[in-house]
């Protein structure tokens, strides 16, 4: 018969193994997970369509607009600068909801870089929105979280399949081109099918582009969603040789060296396809007054030229 003080011994004992234990098998679940979704990674595909894409509507087009009759909350979204919420549509779809300065770059600057073939979120910005339990919102932007997607983890800036390719180059100058300065690796996100299970597509999207369009520098100084800095700021410093100084000093800077009047080229040729109307519907989509539309769109022409004129 045991005694009441070993049955308190082997109860407190049986405790600290599962407690132990638990980081383990964590981990080994963890990844399982990650096992589970290799396959293909993608980060541009080259398009065939820029000049006739869509930039009111984006890569999802009308097919996956939110059916905002009403828009339910599920749970508030940790973390990041602005309010989140993981709501759901009356067609019972799921959506991040961001609320806050940075849902009018970020919905923009998503649609310039589908434009260009780049992989993007699905997203869509709604001028007022309600919000059930919430309220009602200005400036909304509705990101997709669709059932069949998984994602999977982050991406690094300094490690990926893509490093010193054409087109990774060519991002790292879009997010100049920008002005995002909030260039971290968290923003970065890796989406898999389920449906196509191991040997699917890895699609490697920058998620968060929130800092965007306004002007870089350090805490104090750097801006979002603020046409007026972007409008004044400095894109290119100077070119010398083949290798070009942009203006940028947000956070990880040194992702800015040594790209080439070769890497402006290549995405120059993409940029030149894009008409006026289309830069500047990537501006409506994000619900900028008209005034800030000429603004911005303008703006971004002439950073395109600059860039067409590099080397020459």
């Amino acid at each position: 018969m045991l005694s009441n003080k070993t049955r308190v011994w082997l109860v407190c004992s049986a405790l600290l193994v599962l407690l132990s234990a638990s980081p383990v098998w964590s981990q080994k679940e963890k990844a399982k997970e990650q096992k589970e979704y290799t396959g293909t990674p993608v980060l541009w595909t080259q398009p065939t369509d820029i000049t006739t894409r869509n930039l009111l509507l984006g890569a999802g087009g009308e097919a996956m607009k939110p059916d905002i009759r009403q828009i339910t909350f599920i749970e508030q979204k940790e973390g990041g600068y602005s309010t989140k919420y993981r709501v759901r549509d009356a067609a019972g779809n799921e959506w991040i909801a961001k609320i806050g300065k940075e849902a009018q770059p970020d919905t923009a600057a998503n649609r310039l870089l589908w434009a260009l073939g780049y992989e993007t979120e699905i997203a869509y910005l709604f001028p007022a929105l309600t919000i059930e339990g919430k309220g009602k919102f200005e400036n909304v932007r509705l990101e997709a979280r669709p059932k069949d997607v998984k994602r999977t983890g982050n991406w690094k800036w300094e490690e990926n399949p893509f490093k010193g390719a054409p087109e990774f180059q060519a991002l790292k100058i879009m997010m100049v081109m920008i002005n995002n300065w909030d260039m971290k690796d968290e923003n970065n996100e890796i989406l898999a099918s389920k449906s196509e299970g191991t040997d699917g597509t890895l699609r490697y999207i920058i998620s968060d582009l929130g800092g965007s369009f306004g002007k870089t520098g350090g805490i104090i100084s750097r801006s979002r969603n603020k046409p007026s800095d972007y409008v004044k700021a400095t894109f290119i410093e100077k070119v010398k040789g083949n290798d070009i100084d942009f203006k940028y000093s947000g956070k990880n800077k040194k992702l800015f060296e040594n790209l080439t009047t070769a890497d402006a080229r290549w995405l120059s040729n993409l940029l030149g396809q894009l008409s006026d109307e289309q830069i500047k519907d990537a501006f409506r989509a994000a619900n900028y007054s008209p005034e800030e539309v000429d603004q911005l769109s303008q703006a971004f022409k002439e950073r395109i030229t600059e860039l067409a004129n590099v080397g020459k």
